[in-house]
């Protein structure tokens, strides 16, 4: 496009702090297989902590917005302000084509087309599991109103598109069904080499739509002589897991780890005998896509957005009943042709999502919302 302007994308990076997990992985993953197109020039809005970090792989130009990402999680008043009229601001000082906002909030009136990439819609579908029942409503409205401002949409799963559809309201027509993809952690893959452990490996926040307490309440009814240790990371500060081990007598079997380094991360994952995911609710599930890569079982909830994920390779079982979820730790520590065969199918179905796809995909969505008729 020598010679041509280029469509001017301003993107929505307020959010990051660097410890956002799977919507931060969207972010750098999309824009990192969208640096050699040339369909579009892009500049990131970017929170004080993204503007300090290391944004080599991003794109195009950082421009420090002066706000911390903080805010998004410590002050979400303030966070939500700037969302719903800061970013209109900036998109008019740097006059931007289009506004791509990667996590779930926007714009409520966009100044040019915009397109919102709404990840899933827990504070509708489960809000008895949101840290404060005080922000439910005012984060439903939220959406609400950014769906409302939207020119498009894009989504991560099936399952998240019946949810938008079912409590957004927003027109089909305008909804993109976009996948994500799994990334290939190279230690972990040289690490994982002969006989796992007898570990089940579990990670992330402590949302209530986890379930973590089922995990660690449906392990006494593994039997003894084969039971698996439990180990589950990601929690900061005091890890509201601990007195569900207490109440289960299960401190000699459960290891809660906290926030753990990439490192202690690869060597979990290259040697743990499978993956469990127990969420009663989400939006996709990157985790499981990581761990198939590298051939690391993956034990997941019997949901559709898990089906759409783990296809045939993954273990299901029942979030609800503890024995389901102890019957599947069982098959993890006692059957291990059937773990080598979930690990075979594990990698050939993690091998259908790419990243490249995903962002060539989100390029045909900036260009609809730029048409005349969008």
């Amino acid at each position: 496009m020598t010679g041509e302007r280029r469509p001017h994308v301003l993107v929505d990076m307020l959010f990051w702090t660097g410890t956002k997990g799977g919507i931060e992985t969207y972010a750098r993953e999309l824009y990192s297989a969208l640096r050699e197109t040339d369909r579009f020039s892009f500049t990131a809005l970017a929170s004080t902590e993204f503007a300090a970090s290391d944004t080599s792989w991003f794109p195009g130009t950082v421009v420090d917005s002066g706000i911390s990402g903080n805010i998004a999680g410590l002050n979400r008043l303030r966070w939500s302000w700037e969302e719903l009229f800061g970013v209109s601001r900036w998109a008019r000082r740097l006059h931007a084509d289009l506004i791509h906002c990667p996590s779930l909030l926007g714009p409520r009136r966009p100044p040019v087309p915009s397109v919102v990439s709404m990840h899933d819609l827990l504070y509708w579908t489960n809000p008895e599991h949101m840290p404060s029942q005080l922000f439910v409503k005012p984060a439903q409205w939220m959406e609400s109103m950014v769906a409302s401002g939207a020119t498009r949409m894009i989504t991560i799963s099936e399952s998240s598109a019946r949810d938008i559809d079912k409590h957004l309201g927003f027109p089909r027509e305008r909804l993109d069904v976009i996948p994500l993809a799994g990334s290939v952690r190279e230690s972990a893959a040289r690490l994982r080499t002969g006989t796992p452990q007898n570990v089940i490996l579990a990670t992330g926040n402590r949302l209530g739509h986890k379930n973590w307490g089922s995990l660690i309440r449906a392990l006494p009814l593994v039997p003894e002589d084969v039971r698996p240790r439990l180990v589950i990371t990601g929690s900061k500060g005091d890890d509201p897991l601990v007195p569900i081990v207490d109440e289960v007598g299960m401190q000699d079997w459960v290891d809660l780890r906290g926030w753990v380094t990439s490192e202690e991360m690869d060597q979990l994952l290259a040697s743990s005998a499978a993956l469990a995911i127990p969420s009663f609710h989400d939006g996709f599930c990157l985790p499981a896509l990581d761990a198939m890569l590298i051939g690391l079982p993956v034990l997941l909830s019997d949901i559709p957005v898990y089906r759409e994920v783990g296809g045939d390779a993954a273990i299901y079982v029942d979030p609800h009943s503890l024995e389901s979820i102890a019957e599947g730790m069982t098959v993890v520590a006692t059957d291990p042709d059937r773990m080598a065969r979930a690990a075979e199918l594990g990698r050939e179905q993690a091998a259908r999502f790419s990243w490249p796809s995903t962002a060539a995909r989100t390029l045909d969505v900036f260009d609809k919302a730029l048409a005349p008729s969008a």
